[in-house]
């Protein structure tokens, strides 16, 4: 497989794994509201729904934002290449080498470190466009686009 790939499926892998564990919170809220439901009553009793009603809608935006994350990497095409950085390139520069897709950090590929990124943070919105040459100022630090995969 090759480079781009492998990033993708870590891209992929990280969502899956990120939407069972929203899904797995979800279960446990809904038996937590189910055994409450069964158990007491009065004040006690409805403080404790309503905390777990914020946890159930806090645990919904997460589960809405990873299914745009989702989204957003389903979008990107692994064959294709471009001049120019856009969703779904591997950007090397002469500081890192990024994955233009979504935001979660770090990842090693062999013996290379990418980060991926997404279009909405700072360094994507640099980087965006950029071609092979072209140099980018970030964090105070100069820095030129060297391959674009």
């Amino acid at each position: 497989m090759n480079i781009k790939g492998e990033l993708y499926k870590k891209c992929l892998t990280y969502i899956e794994n990120r939407l069972e564990t929203i899904n797995t919170a979800i279960s446990e809220i809904q038996e937590s509201l189910t055994s409450e439901t069964k158990s007491s009553a009065g004040d006690k009793h409805e403080t404790s729904r309503a905390m777990l009603q914020i946890e159930r809608e806090k645990i919904g935006n997460q589960f809405a934002e990873t299914q745009k994350l989702k989204h957003t990497l389903s979008k990107i095409k692994i064959t294709k290449a471009s001049n120019a950085v856009t969703l779904g390139s591997i950007v090397y520069t002469t500081q890192n080498n990024y994955f233009v897709s979504i935001s979660i950090g770090e990842l090693k590929i062999n013996d290379l470190t990418f980060y991926a990124v997404s279009l909405n943070t700072p360094i994507g919105k640099l980087l965006l466009s950029k071609r092979i040459g072209d140099e980018i100022v970030f964090r105070n630090e100069k820095f030129e686009v060297t391959d674009i995969i």
